[in-house]
């Protein structure tokens, strides 16, 4: 049996802590840091995330962790000019790998802050550095090329953590856990979510172009290794809402709703244009555009606006942003479990959403696909419930 003694477990008066292997090795190395006990929670849970993506959809894929759900997930396609300044990517060429952690990263700025990140490649030095920039706790890969691994060390005084998996491990087909002193098993969810997924297409509208194939996967992937109920949203290979761990489906589809709004917010040339003060933290920014797009009172405040900005911006007013986000279209939605109500394609459907991957089986499919038909939305039933506690 091998062991790695962690310093607490969930909290720090959960002592002692550890995780280990029962008849062999441990399948991870510790380069850097110290690693806790919800790091290595994220860190297997984003790991199986961006392994799965990138085999299902063969491109390098990256998410971005926080409590053991996903604040983002995405491939490795390059950015266009808008991603590079709404999520501040250097300039110039970069890695897939890299791209793929700056569009995790910037689907939701905000909670991805202290974030764990789980790359599918090598690290490499385009995605240490954009790494070195941003509030992190660590990194799982497969790997760093040497450039990376020592730009890597020298974050947060050399006490960041960088964990190396072996990208062979396959876990035990049977899989444990401990609740209250009782002990759970069951069989390991190697549930392998493919295009094949996606051939019961229930609505009248059955077009369903390769982009939005892709994006389904991603979403169906991402709701694998969420915190249940789930609901996701994507756009251009990369998730811009995820709703997590509610109890009411509409409820999930609302915030992860929210959520793709604000995203889409971000790109509004006066949200593109705001005046920041020179050298303002990367923290302090993502906070000040969340106040202005929510439209917080402070920065119609006499003087509330300095120190983070140059000159007091121009309001953005609620028509302005319904206006904005009634523009956006093309996004898919993926659901962890069944919509057991039409409500939840008309929140959808605010939020730009044309395709959906649910897996079907309310007694109110018919209501749910006739809202789709509505709309000329396209919906397949998966027939696969997708639950992570």
């Amino acid at each position: 049996m091998t062991e790695l003694e962690l310093k607490y477990g969930c909290n720090p008066n959960q002592k002692p802590s550890r995780i280990f292997m029962e008849g062999g090795e441990l399948p991870l190395e510790v380069l850097n840091g110290r690693p806790g006990y919800i790091n290595f929670m994220d860190a297997l849970n984003s790991w199986q995330l961006v392994k799965a993506l990138r085999k299902a959809t063969g491109l390098a894929a990256a998410a971005s962790f926080k409590h053991v759900s996903p604040a983002g997930a995405a491939l490795g396609l390059p950015l266009t000019d808008t991603e590079r300044r709404m999520y501040f990517a250097p300039e110039g060429e970069l890695s897939p790998i890299a791209c793929a952690y700056i569009r995790a990263r910037g689907a939701d700025r905000l909670c991805s802050f202290g974030d764990w990140a789980a790359l599918s490649d090598v690290c490499d030095a385009d995605t240490a550095r954009y790494l070195a920039l941003e509030v992190s706790d660590g990194v799982i890969a497969p790997g760093y090329t040497p450039e990376a691994l020592e730009i890597l060390r020298q974050k947060r005084k050399g006490g960041y953590s960088v964990v190396r998996i072996d990208p062979d491990y396959e876990p035990a087909p049977i899989e444990r856990r401990n609740i209250y002193g009782i002990t759970f098993e069951q069989g390991y969810n190697d549930l392998a979510i493919d295009e094949g997924m996606l051939e019961n297409i229930v609505t009248k509208n059955r077009e369903l172009p390769p982009q939005a194939k892709h994006d389904m996967l991603l979403a169906l992937l991402t709701l694998k290794y969420t915190q249940s109920n789930s609901v996701c949203y994507v756009k251009d290979g990369m998730t811009i809402g995820v709703g997590a761990g509610q109890q009411s489906r509409i409820h999930c589809t609302r915030l992860a709703g929210n959520k793709a709004d604000i995203w889409r917010l971000r790109q509004h040339p006066q949200v593109l244009e705001l005046p920041f003060v020179p050298g303002i933290r990367r923290p302090d920014r993502d906070n000040a555009i969340d106040l202005y797009i929510a439209g917080s009172a402070a920065f119609a405040a006499d003087g509330a606006w300095e120190g983070t900005f140059t000159a007091c911006p121009p309001p953005l007013t609620a028509e302005m942003k319904a206006e904005w986000i009634a523009k956006m279209e093309g996004v898919t939605l993926g659901s962890d479990a069944f919509f057991p109500f039409g409500d939840n394609v008309e929140r959808a459907r605010e939020s730009g959403v044309r395709y959906i991957a649910q897996p079907g089986g309310s007694i109110r499919d018919q209501q749910v696909i006739d809202t789709c038909d509505r709309y000329g939305m396209v919906m397949c039933f998966t027939g696969i419930r997708l639950f992570h506690h």
